[in-house]
């Protein structure tokens, strides 16, 4: 039989439950799209830049259970698109990137857009295809999709030349997709080990990161069996519902809250599920874990990197946590809850008592903003000191409602990611806490959210600087060269973009600014609001991450840090 390479490839994206695209059409891949636009599954999303495009599809991934694609154009829409992929390669989540290719049928070279895409892309992806017969197209569709979400998920790259996508061509059979994913076996040698080990232990703790979102009944049992304190990373902060009990906070060094460090401070067996010890989820690398470290993670390569464990388990992360909940006999009577939540009391207190100097206090929006959200809702933030703020104060209560750049740490992602998310639950509601600098880099994709009558609410965390830089240089050099930001008017790019404005100056007008923006989203309408925010206190991230790289300096540069920041200081 004959199929168009077009026909063939919107076959097998309906075949992996694919629900949207998001790119821009353009001439090396209309041909897919005029595909795309007779799909009774696919919507094909039109973006305003392929960055936002693949910020939308690394969000669609994270909070549901389909695959984030892009369909894009070749070469400038690639290298566009290359930081969203970036950020998903990095952070573990799973993307189709499609994109169209120049023609292989001709004798010409130097073509529009004619490059070699898989070279460029390549270092961001799991695996690159390019697709030169109809034949390969069902198959390489199903192989790309099994090479994404297999093992530790990543974006993988589809290139068909637009004479595929155009001609019809030979194929044997259409066939279906079926899953040939296998889930690593536990190795029960090492589940005994780990076993043992906390049995052995006084002091069992738990570090989860985004690898064990999908365990969170599972980490749960297991934490109340041990009666063991939970940190997490950055992208892990939803595994575990704050108001649990055994909740510490993110991290668990000189980086982290409080009730992390006290909770942390007496560990003597650490159980670490589905995080690489990465910079961000460390504090800079600030943990000092005990000697019993037991690390779980589905990826071999993401064991052992910064800490060397006493017990490794390559599985799942459900799995070994299913298996290790039945073996374990052991139980803790220590009362790590009420020390945790004395100490998370003690630190909004101390938040709360801050003086804001007339402007938004973060403890006291995310404490409003909080109590006017349902359980359900999905936050979305962005790289920078609103990050941090929020990972500290406001409460996250349930898997996949937190979603965050991380290692590739891209600003510009949330406002992008936020229509992704509502794209995939569209009856919540969906908030984004955004620094005003990363809003400034996508603020024009909330046009895409106002044509697809998305109501997300954007919280611009204004204070007309790039704050988490500003405030690393500001302790070391007492001054903060080019993060001072261009004023914008936010109110005019509502405007532009057709959403609502609300301005929030103060805490006298934060309930009713927070509910008329809540409602106006309901409505289907996204909104912009300005908060003045006061970023003068810092978070127990930025003073610890900043002490420990202090530390590591040697005596002479500690010296010419510290004699250069006090003459500054003095003089001005």
């Amino acid at each position: 039989m004959k199929k168009t390479g077009a026909w063939l490839a919107r076959y097998a994206m309906e075949q992996i439950g694919i629900r949207h695209t998001f790119g821009i059409p353009g001439v090396h891949n209309t041909e897919l799209y005029d595909e795309l636009n007779k799909s009774d599954q696919i919507e094909p999303i039109l973006v305003c830049h392929e960055g936002g495009g693949a910020f939308m599809a690394d969000a669609v991934s994270r909070v549901s259970d389909s695959i984030g694609a892009l369909v894009i154009v070749p070469a400038a829409g690639v290298a566009y698109a290359a930081a969203g992929i970036g950020e998903a390669f990095l952070d573990g989540i799973p993307m189709l990137v499609i994109c169209g290719g120049v023609r292989t049928d001709l004798e010409y070279g130097n073509q529009l857009h004619q490059m070699d895409q898989h070279s460029f892309i390549g270092a961001f992806c799991k695996k690159t295809y390019l697709i030169e017969d109809h034949k390969d197209i069902l198959p390489t569709f199903y192989d790309a999709y099994e090479v994404a979400t297999r093992g530790e998920p990543g974006p993988v790259f589809i290139e068909i030349p637009v004479n595929v996508q155009l001609f019809s061509g030979d194929v044997d059979s259409i066939f279906p997709y079926e899953s040939k994913k296998v889930v690593p076996a536990v190795d029960d040698q090492a589940l005994e080990q780990a076993i043992s080990l906390i049995e052995a232990s006084e002091r069992p703790c738990i570090f989860a990161g985004w690898g064990a979102v999908n365990a969170s009944d599972e980490l749960i049992e297991l934490a109340e069996m041990l009666n063991a304190p939970i940190a997490t990373t950055l992208q892990g902060l939803s595994v575990v519902p704050h108001d649990h009990p055994l909740h510490a906070g993110f991290s668990f060094g000189p980086a982290s809250v409080p009730a992390a460090q006290r909770a942390f401070e007496q560990c003597d067996c650490l159980i670490a599920i589905g995080t690489k010890f990465s910079e961000i989820a460390t504090g800079s690398f600030g943990v000092n874990p005990p000697d019993k470290l037991i690390h779980i993670d589905i990826s071999p390569e993401s064991i052992g990197v910064n800490f060397q464990p006493s017990v490794a388990l390559v599985a799942d992360a459900q799995d070994a946590l299913s298996k290790m909940t039945k073996l374990i006999r052991r139980k803790s009577i220590s009362d790590v809850a009420g020390l945790i939540h004395n100490q998370k009391q003690g630190y909004l207190k101390e938040w709360l008592a801050h003086d804001s100097q007339g402007k938004v206090n973060p403890a006291a929006f995310f404490q409003d903003l909080r109590q006017q959200l349902p359980r359900e809702a999905i936050t979305v933030v962005d790289d920078g000191n609103h990050t941090y703020l929020a990972a500290e104060l406001m409460p996250i209560y349930g898997p996949k409602r937190f979603i965050s750049p991380t290692d590739f740490n891209c600003m510009g992602y949330s406002v992008p990611a936020a229509i992704g998310a509502k794209l995939s639950h569209p009856d919540q509601d969906v908030i984004a806490i955004v620094g005003d600098g990363c809003f400034a880099m996508t603020c024009m994709e909330i046009s895409t959210a106002t044509a697809l009558g998305l109501g997300v609410v954007y919280f611009v965390f204004n204070d007309g600087e790039l704050s988490q830089i500003a405030q690393a240089q500001e302790i070391p050099y007492n001054r903060k060269p080019c993060t001072s930001l261009n004023r914008i008017n936010f109110e005019g790019v509502a405007l532009a973009v057709g959403a609502e404005y609300v301005c929030l100056e103060d805490h006298h007008v934060m309930n009713s600014a927070i509910a008329r923006a809540l409602t106006s989203a309901r409505s289907g309408k996204p909104v912009i609001v300005d908060v003045k925010v006061d970023y003068s206190k810092k978070t127990a991230f930025t003073q610890g991450a900043v002490k420990t790289n202090f530390k590591r300096f040697d005596f002479k540069t500690k010296l010419r840090i510290g004699s250069r920041a006090l003459k500054r200081k003095i003089t001005g």
